[in-house]
């Protein structure tokens, strides 16, 4: 057969079909995989259904199109790092599927929650294309869920009577992600016995929340959160002041709730949008978008169920960037911290006297640098280190920390920021001029990275077979921690001064 004749055959290779329970949908082949997008996995989360739980979608006749992205979830428009508005919708709630293989070939499945402050954010950005991923023989799913006042402004303690508003409504629809996974998934290639849920700032966060979610039990079997704000999650009476101030904002009086069905979206986006703003200034270190401990799907603030062992017992990765916050310096975003004065404010706020005694560890407090680095332990770093201490007593738990920075942002004093190992884990391409020099390292950092997850998503372990060194356990006494770099390297308790001037209860905002 000729190379002409090869192109051919390849171009009439029929277009793949998979039968939901829903209905059958026609996706794609890229490459080496298989891409299926704007797939439902719930009803349009409308009218009467805006705030509640989500519900089965529909069923379709005939075979559903499947190669576009389905519409994103209402959120403020960005304008930074080249995103570009898509269309929004409160009819959202669609999953996609990369996969090298369809039919019962059984891979393990890597389900991915985005991040974006719990208000931003989409399984569309072009980040997150799981193709490269799926090469390495993983079935990748990606999704949108309510974010923002739809999904994560806590509503329930106004329900009334056959009003109801139900809490942590963003969760639930990644509930719901996960049920779809278990009943479809098999038809896409994936085993839906071997599930990880795995994410990125609020998305790591959401799925550390999983872990304390007993109702999850079952829908996954690893999960890995990349810096997770493991404790911003907040008591039912620091949700409902959020939510008073956000009422207040729609010039909606607490008894006449029920208005907020029939609220232009947009409204209720910006009521929130300037919330968070406020938030973020007289609050620094809190957000009023984030899980809530309901005592229903949430029963315990994370950490503690935890350190309890009343969490999920499934092995986890865990992690942070060793320069989080400098991140949110740069974009000039308060969402976390990033000036002396803003970071000096939340200490005060956290009023402790573990807290008050904590910047005594850090040298150069307050100038700038050591601000940045107390902000990036109290946001990420530190939380995921108690997650880690905890969760290691009653399940396989390894931690790292990434810390990779190219020579320009190195020189810079930029270094690996929040978000820093995005594309590494999925593979995509990063401007030239942001990994100018270090081209070749950070494609072989790539390769490591993806092998360890996906290792990690096949055989709950992130050691793939001759790759050195050796990624240890974690556990409270040794604290082996795996640090991702140009050269990659096994670090007993690294910043170990700056932990113990933390001390060994939680610090954090309720």
């Amino acid at each position: 057969m000729s190379a002409t004749d090869e192109l051919v055959v390849e171009a009439a290779r029929p277009e793949p079909v998979v039968t939901t329970v829903h209905g059958a949908v026609r996706g794609e082949r890229r490459g080496e995989t298989f891409a299926f997008k704007g797939i439902p996995y719930a009803a349009p989360p409308v009218g009467p259904l805006r705030f509640r739980a989500p519900v089965e979608p529909e069923s379709w006749h005939g075979v559903r199109d499947a190669t576009e992205f389905g519409p994103i979830a209402p959120q403020p428009i960005q304008s930074y790092l080249g995103s570009h508005p898509r269309p929004m919708s409160e009819d959202c709630l669609s999953v996609n599927v990369f996969t090298p293989e369809l039919g019962g070939a059984g891979l393990p499945v890597m389900v991915w929650v985005h991040g974006g402050a719990y208000h931003l954010g989409s399984s569309a950005d072009p980040m997150y294309d799981g193709s490269r991923l799926a090469e390495r023989g993983v079935v990748v799913v990606t999704f949108n869920h309510r974010i923002g006042p739809l999904g994560y402004i806590d509503l329930s303690s106004f329900s009334r009577g056959d009003e109801v508003f139900e809490s942590n409504v963003g969760q639930r629809d990644q509930l719901a992600v996960l049920a779809w996974v278990r009943d479809n998934i098999r038809g896409f290639g994936g085993d839906a016995d071997r599930v990880t849920l795995f994410g990125e700032s609020s998305g790591a966060g959401a799925v550390t929340t999983m872990l304390a979610t007993p109702s999850a039990g079952g829908l996954l079997h690893a999960a890995i959160a990349q810096s997770s704000p493991v404790g911003s999650v907040y008591t039912q009476q620091t949700a409902r002041r959020a939510a008073e101030r956000f009422l207040q904002r729609l010039d909606v009086a607490p008894d006449q709730v029920h208005r907020l069905r029939r609220l232009p979206v947009g409204a209720l986006v910006e009521a929130c949008t300037q919330l968070i703003a406020e938030t973020s200034t007289i609050e620094p270190g809190t957000i009023p978008v984030a899980p809530v401990v309901d005592g229903d799907l949430v029963p315990e603030y994370p950490l503690t169920a935890i350190a309890r062992g009343d969490a999920l017992r499934i092995p986890l990765v865990i992690g942070s960037n060793r320069d989080e916050a400098m991140l949110f310096r740069l974009l000039r975003s308060p969402i976390v911290p990033n000036s002396s004065t803003a970071v000096q404010l939340m200490v005060e706020r956290l009023g402790t006297p573990e807290a008050l005694a904590v910047p005594s560890g850090y040298r150069g407090y307050p100038r700038l640098r050591s601000a940045l680095r107390l902000s990036t332990d109290a946001a990420f770093r530190m939380p995921s280190v108690w997650a880690a201490s905890g969760h290691s007593r009653f399940a396989p738990t390894w931690l790292y920390e990434f810390d990779f920075a190219p020579p320009l942002l190195r020189a810079t004093g930029i270094g690996a920021v929040h978000g820093a190992e995005l594309p590494h884990v999925f593979g995509t391409p990063v401007p030239r001029l942001l990994s100018l020099g270090a081209e070749s390292s950070g494609r072989r950092l790539t390769e490591r990275v993806q092998s360890r997850w996906t290792t990690f998503a096949s055989i709950g372990d992130p050691n793939p077979a001759g790759l050195d060194p050796y990624w240890p356990r974690y556990d409270p006494e040794r604290r082996l921690t795996y640090v991702f770099g140009a050269r990659d390297r096994v670090v007993a308790d690294p910043h170990g001064d700056v932990r113990r001037a933390w001390g060994e209860s939680i610090i954090a905002f309720r």
